[in-house]
């Protein structure tokens, strides 16, 4: 069991993470102001799935695993880079004319298992949830696996709340302004741009030593 005077301070150091725009932010971010409230929001879903599913990795010491092998660490880490960059490469060379439209009415499953691939596929979140987590755990306080997997659980609760205002909020500003031609165009590169910078961050992610 977790010691209550160290859940506190757990939340507050997870909502003080979360509130700092990281790159989940600003995937869901330019995915909100690209396609919509709703797809900023299956954005978070996914997101957020993926992040479960790290947590549960480390927190039954499977990311280990990964971070421990050079080479499963950046196959998985090119792989992201190289599907992100390949996002924004698809977004930045959409034309007007019709491959944006096409873009624009992507499928709202279409749109979560991106968002699951994007996150699963960047190392940074294995590393984080390893390095995290255990900082709060009190091996005296009963099963290890089982207060990793309760803060796992917590934070992603707690993420799904931040990043969903950061969609809410970015999305209605973006409706606002959606029949603007320029505002369109704008959008669409500045979602291009951020895949783009988001893949090549996670190019340059150095492994844990």
């Amino acid at each position: 069991m977790i010691d209550s005077s160290t859940l506190p301070l757990f939340i507050v150091a997870a909502v003080a993470l979360l509130l700092v725009p990281g790159p989940a932010v600003l995937y869901i971010t330019a995915r909100s102001a690209s396609q919509g409230r709703t797809a900023g929001l299956v954005s978070v879903l996914a997101i957020e799935t993926a992040n479960l599913i790290q947590a549960i990795a480390a927190g039954l010491g499977l990311s280990a695993i990964l971070l421990s092998s050079a080479l499963a660490f950046d196959v998985v880490k090119y792989l992201g880079a190289a599907y992100l960059i390949y996002l924004g490469i698809r977004k930045l060379f959409s034309s007007e004319n019709g491959e944006e439209e096409k873009i624009e009415q992507e499928s709202l499953r279409q749109i979560y298992w991106q968002g699951v691939a994007v996150n699963i596929l960047n190392p940074k979140t294995a590393l984080f949830f390893f390095a995290f987590l255990p900082q709060f755990v009190d091996p005296a306080r009963g099963n290890v696996i089982a207060q990793n997997l309760l803060l796992g659980l917590i934070f992603v609760g707690l993420a799904i709340i931040t990043d969903s205002m950061y969609a809410l909020a970015i999305s209605s500003f973006a409706d606002k302004l959606r029949g603007n031609q320029r505002f369109r165009t704008g959008g669409r590169y500045f979602a291009g741009l951020v895949y783009v910078g988001l893949g090549i961050t996670t190019a340059f992610t150095g492994a844990r030593k």
